[in-house]
């Protein structure tokens, strides 16, 4: 559904109430920005009430006044002791109810490239704890809250996580334990009605991803190697945020209630090589 947050004399268009949301909780980290700004516009835009997790302030002037009294920012660093729990339990005190529906794990950062020879320990550290850790962390704080009604947990992973030729090897190695993560707890919790997927996004366009590559640990060799297999995309391959937001959408819905554990492609058909 489309719709516009201002026209020319800042008089808000009409819209279509969607209810595929109504009466329905999700919690989206890195919502500030890139794919999580994108998906929780997406979801407040079909009634969802969404709790929103950043550790950089979020432009309210980007959710749309309709919308707002349904969105509750939480500004927090999810790599803190607890914090995961913390956003959970807000969410929960916030709209009163003893469920969560969605789990949207997108927050995520980049390595510099760096390969198994040239790795510093604190972008290992870094990286696996906030792109495997925190989700993980994620997941098991809302899972008492999906057991009763069921759920849908979507992980954003990446293009890297079914590649060793996409990024550095924490890059890699983060993305694929989340796969490991993503099926494990679709096998594990499936009776209980909760689902879990993961979305592979190729190169994105408007994320900010890259202001999260540490420069002065630059692997210049190794992204060298990596240059000509992300060149196979293509010159008009690049995905929008909303199109990474689309997908996320639709496997939290109930058209997408059979499909459990799945690691997708939103790629242009990059993901085939």
């Amino acid at each position: 559904m489309s719709f516009s947050y201002h026209n020319s004399n800042n008089i808000l268009p009409q819209r279509t109430i969607d209810p595929i949301g109504f009466g329905k909780v999700a919690i989206i980290t890195g919502c500030a920005s890139g794919i999580g700004l994108a998906t929780t516009q997406l979801f407040l835009s079909h009634n969802y009430e969404v709790t929103g997790v950043d550790m950089h302030d979020i432009d309210y002037a980007k959710i749309d006044e309709r919308d707002q009294g349904r969105f509750h920012f939480h500004k927090g660093d999810l790599i803190e002791p607890g914090e995961c729990d913390e956003v959970v339990r807000i969410c929960v005190a916030k709209y009163g109810r003893q469920k969560i529906d969605v789990l949207a794990n997108i927050a995520g950062i980049l390595d510099a490239y760096a390969a198994a020879d040239v790795f510093t320990d604190r972008e290992w550290e870094r990286v696996l704890m906030v792109n495997l850790t925190v989700p993980t962390r994620m997941i098991r704080a809302v899972l008492p809250f999906m057991k009763a009604n069921g759920g849908s947990i979507i992980n954003v992973a990446s293009k890297a996580a079914v590649s060793g030729a996409a990024a550095g090897v924490a890059y890699t190695a983060s993305k694929h334990g989340l796969l490991g993560v993503t099926k494990n707890t679709a096998w594990r919790f499936h009776d209980e009605g909760i689902r879990c997927n993961a979305v592979l996004p190729g190169s994105l366009i408007d994320t900010g991803l890259g202001s999260t590559i540490e420069a002065a640990n630059f692997d210049e060799a190794s992204y060298g190697r990596q240059v000509p297999v992300h060149a196979l995309q293509g010159p008009k391959a690049s995905i929008t945020p909303s199109e990474v937001a689309n997908t996320i959408l639709y496997l939290a819905s109930d058209h997408a209630k059979s499909i459990n554990g799945i690691s997708l492609p939103i790629d242009r058909a990059w993901g085939v090589i």
